[in-house]
């Protein structure tokens, strides 16, 4: 993207902004895992933060800051650049979540595989990617891999393209041409 997608302003609100706002009506608490250097910036300092203990993991980090947080949790996780995720999304992930899973995820169009950064993570599976991310040489760690091996919930979803994360500018124009909340 070549800029913190964190800070990409979409309808007024920046993307970060827009996920914890999708969040909160879903879960006792909202944090955002990030790394130290983030911290204090204008985009993140206003939230409730996990500090990333391995930023060379990429998303894991992220996991792995909410299971070192309360490793008996359950986590709803929600990355900020999926801005064609909505509320009903995610209000039937939460309702179709089966705790004796080892996650309840939305399954890829393309692969079939679980979409780690949109899914609900049960505590095991996050102790299992503790592990592995403590595991010497186990960089880089594959949280769709790991949630894929841990009997997760699959769920199909009508939009497939709501699940699908921006990554260059041209990505979000489609998003920013139509404010009624256009879903690709």
């Amino acid at each position: 993207m070549g800029q913190d997608k964190a800070a990409l302003v979409l309808n007024g609100q920046s993307l970060l902004e827009r996920s914890v706002q999708l969040l909160r009506p879903l879960t006792i608490s909202v944090h955002v895992a990030t790394q130290e250097e983030q911290a204090g910036d204008d985009v993140r300092r206003h939230f409730s933060l996990l500090l990333d203990p391995a930023p060379d993991l990429g998303p894991a980090g992220g996991l792995l800051a909410a299971f070192l947080h309360d490793p008996a949790a359950a986590w709803l996780v929600l990355a900020c650049d999926m801005p064609g995720v909505d509320a009903q999304l995610l209000r039937e992930l939460v309702a179709n979540r089966n705790p004796s899973r080892g996650a309840t995820a939305w399954r890829g169009s393309v692969d079939g595989l679980p979409e780690p950064l949109c899914a609900i993570w049960e505590p095991a599976t996050l102790a299992g990617l503790a592990a592995e991310a403590r595991a010497p040489g186990k960089i880089p760690v594959s949280p769709r891999a790991i949630l894929a091996a841990a009997d997760p919930l699959l769920l199909n979803s009508v939009r497939p393209a709501a699940l699908v994360s921006v990554n260059t500018p041209a990505d979000l124009h489609p998003y920013r041409e139509h404010d009624d909340g256009y879903k690709p």
